[in-house]
């Protein structure tokens, strides 16, 4: 079903990308830039053009702007980040209150709703997808060393702000199609919690990569199964569960590295 076919395809690219999420210590970051995608679902809306274009678009622009700021030698890159993005939460909040003929469902957007996919969500879902995870493939081995060491990136000539910029335009393209199955507040959950939970098991970042893959299309079938059992909500039971898995992870290995 379409249902399934979107969450096994975002919690496959969720997987490959939340691992440099991790490495970079950007769940923060992962989580304002899904807040702060608000305004552009409702631009979208109101414009009547397509959600995911029109976010996805919106959060390009949020992204080079979050880059740029943290440029500026006075802003650090936390205060460019907590700014930018809840300022484009607040924007999305004030066009949904001035606009009376704003009919979407709101709740849709804040916590997905993966049971009125489409097959051309699916589409623009695996599509997209597709795209992230192939910036970050070009771009692997300089990508994984500016996580462990920007300062000898940047020593080898490498163009790191391109570099961040090409990162994060695929991390905020991860989090529109994250989307439809989970929404703006719990696209969080599949971009860290299975990449989270990989790290644990192995050092590796390919092997992690591959784990933390398997574990977000394991999570998002299971939490759909989960849901239509329990007649709970899908993005919200999805969430849990991969909390619940990271959580079960971090007993175990504490447990066998004591023994």
């Amino acid at each position: 079903t379409e249902a399934l076919a979107q969450l096994a395809i975002t919690g496959l690219v969720c997987g490959v990308v939340g691992v440099h999420v991790i490495l970079r210590r950007l769940p923060f970051l992962t989580m304002g830039l899904s807040h702060a995608t608000f305004p552009g679902l409702v631009l979208a809306g109101l414009l009547g053009v397509n959600l995911l274009a029109g976010t996805m678009a919106f959060g390009i622009v949020v992204v080079v702007a979050v880059v740029l700021l943290g440029a500026v030698d006075q802003v650090e890159s936390a205060s460019a980040v907590g700014v930018v993005t809840a300022a484009g939460f607040a924007l999305g909040v004030v066009l949904v209150s001035a606009s009376d003929g704003f009919g979407r469902d709101l709740t849709a957007y804040l916590v997905g709703s993966v049971a009125s996919v489409s097959p051309a969500d699916v589409a623009v879902t695996a599509v997209a997808g597709a795209a992230a995870v192939a910036v970050l493939a070009l771009f692997h081995k300089e990508l994984v060393l500016g996580a462990f060491d920007p300062g000898a990136l940047a020593a080898l000539g490498f163009p790191v702000m391109a570099l961040d910029l090409a990162m994060l335009v695929a991390l905020e393209v991860t989090v529109v199609t994250a989307l439809p199955a989970l929404g703006t507040i719990l696209a969080t959950s599949l971009l860290v919690a299975p990449a989270a939970t990989a790290r644990l098991w192995t050092d590796g970042v390919g092997s992690a990569m591959a784990l933390a893959a398997a574990l977000g299309v394991a999570l998002g079938a299971g939490g759909l199964a989960l849901s239509v059992a329990l007649t709970t909500a899908a993005g919200a039971t999805v969430a849990l569960l991969a909390g619940a898995t990271f959580a079960v992870s971090v007993v175990a290995t504490t447990v066998l590295r004591r023994t």
